[in-house]
């Protein structure tokens, strides 16, 4: 199945300059599982999404089907086909 992954302007430079990606994965994966296929096409992402350990780094909220995974399970929140996963990051300024 494909999963459409959005990626702001900030982290294009990581994917070709291309705003929407496509990857493919089993049915009924984790976000973590789809994410770590988006990191196999485009390594550049992973250390600016997740942080060492493995976890959301905190200034990135990742949404699924417009629902912030931070509420609904992290990385484990179930990813089913056709589903569109938005990366974000914070955005803060003085």
């Amino acid at each position: 199945m494909q999963i459409s992954f959005h990626i702001p302007g900030a982290l294009r430079e990581f994917t070709e300059k291309k705003g929407t990606v496509q990857v493919e994965v089993e049915a009924g994966v984790s976000l973590l599982e789809a994410l770590q296929a988006l990191f196999a096409t485009y390594p550049g992402l992973r250390d600016r999404v997740l942080t060492e350990t493995g976890e959301t780094r905190r200034h990135v909220n990742i949404f699924v089907a417009n629902e912030n995974v931070r509420y609904t399970g992290g990385l484990a929140t179930t990813v089913v086909p056709g589903m569109e996963v938005s990366i974000v990051p914070a955005i803060s300024g003085g």
